[in-house]
């Protein structure tokens, strides 16, 4: 008899893992509790794989041999509480589909940056000449891409939720960008917890593959001194000389960490900001470990495009520069944006807060912001947080009324920024959604 796998989620890792599930012979049936959108049910449809909406239907679920659910779902939802007690395996989409290659996978984690240093890597080693698929949290399922079974190899943008519903995944190289406090809503708020998440990115590595990190963040270097792991570790820094490892010297990307010693000036990368030099020196980590040339790599540094939604300069009108972060989720991402403004700056912020602590803010907000545009349906604590801090705070739950408020409240010279520091589900579909909103409200003032 098949075995039975049923999928929670029909979304992209959803349908991705449903695919591959009826490629390898599974008997499949994905089930969502909300809607499932109709481009995935017309994959689904084609594909002749059984699925239910705005319901779990627990006999076709808890009969199954192996469940794999989408990032999404918290472990406290009432199904995935009752599959664990019958003992059935909960696992994530990148644990389900990694036992079906034996190709090299790039594994990058972190709080913030990782989208970027995922993208530029992918962008290091495509340039370098390497066929290797983009996903994870990123594009087109990993399930999905290995079903089709195209590629030399992958890079995996890895939330800590994706890590949580591992077993047995092990990258040969892992990257862990930085770590700070995020999701806490979802590991009981104990930030140990969340942390321990995103580790388990190299719990399952040996003496032959990699952790590139950033020696520079104090959770990442505690928990280092305290766990002992097999890879090798390669680290980054801003701020100390390493013997082995990648650091800035004179305003110059130095690598030391194979036998091509490696440089590159700062100014020549197309990124611009503290943290992307950050980036740049993981993605340069792995590019060096996959023994991609260094002509190709200083090349790609200097061409790479950026990612929709972080830090993108949308339009200026009467020179004010309109700039959408709509990706900033978090505070921590947001104090990267507020750190790199150079202009007195109208910010826009707000949405569903994740246990936010905006004290880290407050010398930056005091500094450069002057104004607050508060998009979101309760801005209560951003309110109390800044209220005394900015000459003006103005109060909206609506996108086109924040940019032509924005627009009121900006002079020329200034920056208006969208960088919410919080998730976008009361008021958006997703932090694309909601930047798409910001770009076209920009484009029509």
């Amino acid at each position: 008899m098949a075995k039975r796998l049923v999928i929670l989620g029909g979304g992209e890792s959803g349908v991705g893992t449903a695919i591959l599930g009826k490629k390898k012979g599974y008997d499949v049936f994905v089930s969502d509790f909300g809607k499932i959108k109709d481009n995935y049910k017309e994959v689904l449809a084609l594909n002749k794989l059984p699925w239910e909406e705005e319901q779990h239907t627990e006999s076709l679920i808890l009969n199954a041999d192996v469940v794999m659910k989408s990032p999404g779902i918290p472990d406290k939802s009432p199904i995935v509480k009752k599959l664990m007690e019958k003992g059935v395996p909960v696992i994530s989409e990148i644990e389900f589909a990694q036992q079906f290659i034996e190709v090299d996978t790039i594994g990058i984690t972190g709080s913030n940056g990782k989208t970027t240093t995922t993208m530029l890597t992918h962008h290091l080693v495509k340039q370098g000449g390497l066929n290797f698929g983009l996903a994870g949290n990123i594009g087109k399922s990993f399930a999905w891409q290995i079903a089709e079974n195209k590629h030399e190899g992958y890079v995996l943008e890895l939330s800590s939720f994706q890590l949580d519903g591992i077993v047995d995944y092990r990258p040969h190289i892992a990257v862990i960008t930085n770590i700070s406090p995020d999701h806490l809503d979802r590991y009981e708020y104990k930030y140990e917890n969340y942390i321990a998440a995103k580790f388990r990115i190299t719990m399952n590595q040996t003496e032959n593959d990699y952790l590139v990190y950033d020696a520079d963040d104090e959770i990442i270097s505690k928990w280092l001194g305290e766990h002992k792991i097999k890879a090798k570790k390669i680290p980054f820094s801003l701020t100390k000389e390493l013997n082995e490892g990648i650091y800035l010297k004179n305003n110059t990307i130095i690598s030391n960490i194979t036998n091509e010693e490696f440089t590159m000036p700062i100014n020549e990368l197309s990124l611009e900001g503290k943290h992307n030099v950050k980036n740049a020196m993981a993605a340069t980590a792995v590019a060096q470990l996959m023994r991609i040339r260094k002509d190709t790599i200083r090349e790609s540094l200097s061409n790479f495009q950026g990612v929709e939604h972080r830090l993108e300069k949308v339009l200026k009108i009467q020179n004010v520069q309109y700039i959408n972060d709509s990706k900033a989720t978090n505070t921590n991402a947001t104090f990267f944006a507020l750190d790199s403004m150079a202009a007195p700056t109208v910010w826009i912020v707000g949405g569903v807060d994740k246990g936010n602590d905006y004290d880290e803010l407050m010398p930056l907000v005091r500094e450069k912001v002057k104004a607050i545009v508060a998009l979101g349906v309760d801005n209560e604590k951003i309110k109390k947080a800044f209220e005394s801090v900015v000459d003006v705070l103005v109060e909206t739950t609506s996108m086109t009324e924040a940019v032509k408020i924005a627009q009121k409240l900006a002079e020329k010279g200034d920056t208006v920024l969208l960088s919410p520091a919080c998730a976008s589900f009361d008021l958006f579909e997703n932090y694309e959604d909601r930047g798409k909103q910001f770009k076209n409200a920009v484009q029509n003032l």
